[in-house]
């Protein structure tokens, strides 16, 4: 595959900073959730930030299946109705896998704008399974989310990324 233009090669990813990362991630978003004495419909989903990150840059580790059981993890601490996180991170990891390659050609401007896509929608159908369910209206401080989440996404590209560019070797003879 050719690199696009100022892409560095990267160290393969860690299993166990991949996998840790996004238990850091739920931990963090419940801790946020009781913090915040209960889901703020403004603050960001960090769990799906992360988890659309790494469904990205790796797709064979972390795909729907994960999605699927973290959004059901995120209902039952939140006491929501069953599935609608579930769903809503299964179809929004779908639709990540397949952009995915397309997605890593683009600077970071645009992954963000391709990826509130994905945060949009996700909110939406959380949104749209509550109505169902006969829940009310859509709040509108739920419009912030996406456009937070999206925000972070270059914050979460170079955190998340940092560990596969260090030098697998360093040495002060090698520039490389």
């Amino acid at each position: 595959m050719i690199m696009s233009p100022g892409q560095t090669l990267l160290l393969p990813a860690n299993p166990w900073f991949v996998w840790g990362t996004l238990l850091g991630a739920l931990l963090l978003e419940m801790a946020l959730q009781v913090a915040l004495l209960g889901r703020a419909a403004w603050a960001p989903d960090l769990l799906a930030l992360t988890l659309v990150f790494w469904v990205v840059h790796q797709p064979r580790r972390v795909g729907v299946g994960v999605g699927f059981v973290l959004g059901l993890l995120i209902d039952v601490h939140q006491g929501a109705l069953l599935g609608q996180h579930a769903l809503a991170y299964s179809v929004m990891c779908y639709l990540a896998v397949v952009i995915h390659r397309r997605l890593l050609w683009f600077d970071w401007k645009r992954q963000a704008l391709h990826v509130m896509l994905l945060f949009v929608l996700a909110h939406a159908l959380q949104w749209l399974v509550r109505a169902l369910a006969g829940d009310g209206g859509p709040d509108l401080g739920m419009l912030l989310a996406p456009l937070w989440q999206a925000a972070l996404w270059p914050l979460a590209t170079v955190l998340l990324l940092a560990p596969q560019r260090r030098a697998h070797d360093p040495d002060a003879d090698r520039p490389l």
